[in-house]
């Protein structure tokens, strides 16, 4: 076996973001990272109890106040998970809003099943679904990336979908590991990453339950799933929050 160029222990690692953004497969990463343990949507207890003698990496945490309120958008409290972990290495995914608001509809419908909701969810029952949806990504890529802007890395779910191998090992350098020491299991998670349905594509475990066979790829799905109509009505709402990512009407990404 190669020997390593990195001794030093890799930080504990929280991935954040909007549902249906890519979350789950990105949470995934790390299963294929054999130094991590990795834990989808655990209760926060657990993550502030957790052994970190060995390298963490947790996606999105159950809701919890057992250490103080979470602020608006995130569903911990932040101050407590510093002042725990001040090593965390925080990573915010973002998908362009009219794919999220395509794939969030599932969850949205069920009694706005996607967390953390906004504070204002109930007001906006009676609005259409696709609004709904807009609000949630809007509130959650403003008010929660808000929180951890200064600390979070942020990634693109287009970018992991056009280069999962690239995108791979963009992480593991940003954890200051060397990629080439985890190449067998970092390429088959690589070959799950697709944008379209095929034989290779296998979703995340936890996100089958809100997947519909509906479009034929992953980016640009919108334009197999929305009505002009729904973009004339979302665009607005989600406006202020996708420019700063670099996102247009037109799903250009730059």
């Amino acid at each position: 076996m190669r020997e390593s160029k990195v001794s030093a222990a890799p930080p504990p690692v929280m991935i954040l973001g909007c549902g249906r953004s890519g979350t789950s497969i990105f949470g995934e990463l790390f299963e294929h990272i054999p130094v991590y343990r990795y834990r989808s949507e655990p209760p926060f207890e657990d993550v502030m109890a957790a052994d970190y003698s060995r390298p963490q990496a947790f996606k999105v945490p159950r809701d919890s106040d057992r250490f103080g309120a979470p602020q608006p958008g995130l569903s911990f409290p932040l101050g407590a998970m510093r002042a725990h972990r001040p090593d965390m290495q925080f990573f915010w995914i973002v998908r362009h809003p009219l794919d999220a608001i395509s794939s969030l509809r599932i969850g949205i419908a069920q009694n706005w099943g996607h967390h953390p909701r906004p504070p204002d969810w109930q007001a906006w029952l009676d609005r259409p679904l696709v609004a709904q949806c807009a609000h949630h990504w809007a509130f959650l890529n403003t008010a929660g990336y808000g929180q951890v802007k200064d600390l979070a890395k942020v990634v693109k779910f287009e970018d992991m979908i056009a280069d999962p191998a690239a995108f791979a090992a963009g992480v593991c350098h940003a954890l200051g590991l060397d990629p080439a020491d985890f190449a067998e299991t970092l390429a088959a998670w690589s070959d799950r990453v697709q944008d379209s349905n095929n034989a290779k594509f296998v979703e995340a475990m936890t996100s089958r339950g809100y997947s519909r066979p509906d479009h034929s790829r992953r980016v640009g799905r919108w334009q197999e799933n929305l009505s002009a109509e729904d973009v004339d009505l979302a665009w607005p709402i989600v406006e202020a929050a996708a420019t700063p990512f670099g996102y247009s009407r037109d799903g250009d990404t730059p």
